[in-house]
């Protein structure tokens, strides 16, 4: 037997097999609506104006406690990241885990539907991406200055209990964010993120 292979043997008696990195993925009860809301972004993407590789989306059933923010790849059919994502204080409607949306200015709530993903900007919560709304749910999304932004508050794991609030932004951890960011920053085309309940 080679020394190599005897060291590998040797290592993975001692310290065990390492354990392979879990699949992303979606629970069933969730994964009709997210196939549906892909189907509906790869019509979009058809035109040429958006990225036809890659999405954003997130799933407003999902508790904010979870990971609900999906990066997938719209050519492979293939969910390649995830993440927590704050939703707006003014989306708390008191009973637990029911939300509500809103497209008003200074409602701090979450708004439905489509955005396209656009310039970056740096704001008091440093680097920063404009969100302009597609659709009548959320077109008032450059006025209400809703933006795609970390903050130190969002854990970076998933947890038992509720996060923290934005003032209606897509919010995400600080780790997170650096990952999304190289992604928005190759695309040669503007990204959807797509925010769906």
């Amino acid at each position: 037997m080679k020394i190599v292979n005897i060291i590998i043997l040797i290592t993975a008696c001692v310290f065990g097999n390492p354990k392979p990195k879990e699949e992303n993925t979606i629970k069933d009860s969730d994964a009709e609506r997210f196939n549906q809301q892909i189907e509906n972004v790869k019509k979009m993407s058809a035109s040429g104006v958006y990225n036809s590789k890659i999405a954003f989306f997130i799933d407003m059933r999902i508790k904010s406690g979870k990971n609900r923010f999906f990066v997938y790849d719209l050519e492979n059919d293939k969910l390649i990241d995830e993440g927590l994502v704050a939703n707006g204080a003014g989306s708390e409607t008191g009973v637990k885990g029911e939300l509500k949306f809103s497209n008003e200015p200074n409602s701090k709530c979450t708004s439905l539907g489509c955005y396209t993903i656009g310039k970056s900007y740096r704001g008091m919560f440093g680097k920063a991406y404009v969100l302009k709304g597609l659709d009548q749910t959320n077109n008032n999304a450059v006025k209400r200055m809703i933006v795609l932004h970390s903050y130190s508050a969002v854990p970076e794991g998933e947890q038992d209990h509720y996060i923290a609030l934005s003032q209606g932004c897509p919010m995400v951890s600080e780790v997170f964010f650096k990952r999304l960011e190289k992604i928005i920053d190759n695309s040669k085309s503007n990204i959807i993120l797509n925010i769906y309940y």
